[in-house]
């Protein structure tokens, strides 16, 4: 199997609702984006993935010398052998990749979060740098859609948070910050044990609202001139939002189930978006 037709089956065997984005750009682009998005999934899958911590560190250490083998010329993985040629023309830097590996080590090695302040470290890892260097493939001109990347990588990742809860608890993580849950009464054996309360929901709520004004923050920080070139970022956004607002509606039920769009669902809010330009 080519590298290419590998990142483009990985990206599509995730289900993930970036890749009815990535439908809308151009070949070159979508080639770039398509590379970058495998990555990303590979070295999360390890932390997912891999139930002995000690395989797990062995395997992103192997990444991070991949990554650094790969901008010496020597890559040896698919996905690196795909992304390499696109990352002098879009500003792909190895640190990038690099930080987005730390992102899931912290993912080995943490999982509570004192407060708010330190998950917004994480998230910008695992989530703002992404949006940083997709921002850069789709295409900006101004420095403001950085900032507006950084945001929008933020809700995006908040919004996957409230909706993994459970399966996070599964895996022994609880990404909700302990100050918010002392502040909610919400033990975290009600968590890892699926315990529904008003007070967990009114958590929830709390979350949910926070995830909001970011979303609401990143399309106000998005500079005219870059819209139309984000518009693969704002289908995210309105997709991902969809989502929490499903979530909403559905009571914040997502201890025992993951609340999720039908592949049809986001697909239209994807061409709905690509024809509005917003």
């Amino acid at each position: 199997m080519n590298p290419e037709k590998y990142v483009q089956d990985k990206a599509a065997a995730s289900g993930s609702s970036f890749y009815y984005a990535f439908l809308f750009l151009p070949p070159p682009r979508r080639a770039a984006i398509t590379a970058f998005y495998a990555f990303c999934r590979e070295v999360d899958d390890v932390v997912d993935e891999v139930s002995d911590p000690n395989v797990a560190q062995a395997k992103l250490l192997w990444w991070r010398k991949e990554v650094a083998q790969a901008y010496a010329g020597q890559p040896s993985h698919p996905a690196m052998h795909a992304l390499v040629p696109h990352a002098a023309a879009y500003g792909i830097e190895a640190g990038h990749l690099q930080a987005v590996i730390d992102g899931c080590q912290m993912d080995l090695e943490q999982t509570r979060y004192l407060d708010f302040a330190g998950l917004q470290k994480y998230c910008h890892l695992v989530a703002g740098v992404v949006g940083e260097v997709a921002s850069a493939i789709f295409g900006r001109t101004e420095p403001a859609t950085v900032e507006y990347a950084h945001k929008l990588g933020l809700a995006l990742q908040l919004t996957n948070i409230i909706r993994d809860v459970g399966d996070d608890a599964r895996r022994g993580r609880i990404y909700l910050p302990i100050n918010e849950l002392q502040r909610f009464d919400v033990k975290a054996h009600e968590v890892l044990n699926r315990g529904y309360s008003e007070r967990f929901k009114a958590l929830m709520k709390f979350q949910a609202e926070r995830a909001h004004a970011f979303y609401d923050e990143a399309f106000a920080l998005l500079p005219e001139a870059d819209r139309r070139a984000q518009k693969p970022g704002l289908m995210m956004a309105h997709i991902y939002r969809t989502l929490l607002r499903e979530i909403e509606r559905e009571n914040f039920q997502v201890l025992h189930q993951r609340i999720s769009l039908t592949p049809l669902r986001k697909l239209w809010i994807a061409w709905r978006t690509h024809w509005q330009g917003r």
